[in-house]
């Protein structure tokens, strides 16, 4: 029983590890890249996956019931919101003329429109 315990114990200890390094790399992302596209990606993509691992810790140390459920529902709502988020963030920038870096357009669009 001990032993369960304790790989119970760094299974959380892993996730937050994890989770935490994929939060740092969204926010470093959010501070180096070069326009509003980069870094909605940089903030959507490692953030979630960073959050989602907070969420698992947090629903492998409180168990199924009570916080344990809220963590499973906060996933759920992540996986709904982020990337909807990321892609009124992104139509907004092209609708109010940000450009693109180099050559890239938005999809469906060529240089002659």
């Amino acid at each position: 029983m001990v032993e369960l315990e304790a790989i119970r114990t760094w299974a959380i200890v892993g996730l937050v590890v994890v989770g935490t390094f994929f939060l740092t790399v969204g926010t470093i992302g959010l501070l180096r890249l070069p326009n509003v596209y980069n870094r909605m990606h940089a903030t959507s993509k490692p953030a979630t996956i960073g959050a989602v691992a907070v969420f698992l810790a947090g629903f492998a140390y409180f168990g199924p019931g009570g916080a344990g459920l809220s963590s499973l529902i906060g996933i759920v709502f992540l996986f709904l919101t982020v990337p909807t988020g990321a892609h009124m963030i992104s139509r907004a920038a092209e609708q109010t003329g940000v450009p693109f870096l180099g050559s890239v357009t938005w999809p469906g669009k060529s240089d002659d429109e």
